[in-house]
């Protein structure tokens, strides 16, 4: 799949557009590129993109405004570009919808392998403990692994991310086990991200406000002091 995807560089910097282009290309991928969100927004309507590298300043709507966008519009993965390397801008881009974040200036070949593990999640997303129906209960929610949905006790579906999806596969088909944040990073994503990455607690603490009674006080997605995290709830095969 990676190796014919079609990318989409959205970048105001032309060098940059045309340098990634020109990279990315060389590296088997089909690549468009576009200046601003307008643009993106014109190549995503005509054409079927399979991820948006993202520049996070950009003339007119910027990066986060665009990532939100696509995210509500179910568009495809994000890797975001920024020049700003602070964690709370990372933070920020991961809570917003990101799939990954890259700080500039950055080697090329890093921003290969993170558009490539992106896509490998996208496109391959892990489900361990695959059941006879591929549902799990809980809570009274209903984790339909056959449909990837999460359905509540009301038979409303809680919308989810791919990322939050997969991190709620992993943590309920492994109930009442301690999960350490590279546990959780080795089983959605491949070992991809950095040894710092905090997409992790992102994820964790998005899932918690869609599904815990009280996000303040969780009782179904418990912290463990120095281990990582543990689905608390009793799971039934369904």
């Amino acid at each position: 799949m990676t190796d014919t995807a079609h990318l989409l560089v959205v970048d105001d910097d032309r060098e940059i557009r045309d340098l990634l282009t020109r990279y990315l290309t060389r590296h088997g991928y089909r690549v468009s590129a576009a200046k601003d969100g307008q643009e993106m927004k014109r190549f995503l309507a005509d054409r079927s993109i399979d991820l948006v590298v993202l520049d996070l300043m950009l003339p007119g709507e910027d990066g986060l405004s665009l990532c939100r966008w696509l995210r509500g519009e179910n568009g495809p993965p994000v890797v975001m570009l920024s020049a700003m390397g602070e964690d709370a801008d990372r933070i920020l881009g991961l809570e917003i919808g990101a799939d990954d974040y890259l700080p500039k200036p950055f080697n090329p070949r890093e921003l290969v392998a993170r558009i490539k593990a992106v896509l490998r999640r996208a496109h391959a997303p892990v489900q361990p403990a695959a059941t006879a129906t591929g549902a799990l209960g809980f809570c009274g929610y209903v984790l339909d692994q056959a449909q990837r949905r999460l359905v509540d006790k009301d038979g409303q579906e809680v919308v989810l991310t791919a990322g939050e999806y997969e991190l709620l596969v992993a943590l309920a088909s492994r109930p009442r086990r301690v999960l350490s944040r590279d546990d959780l990073l080795e089983i959605t994503r491949g070992r991809s991200a950095g040894p710092f990455d905090r997409s992790i607690d992102v994820q964790i603490s998005r899932l918690r406000r869609k599904i815990e009674p009280d996000p303040a006080d969780p009782s179904i997605i418990k912290t463990v002091r120095s281990g990582g995290y543990v689905f608390a709830p009793e799971v039934q095969t369904l």
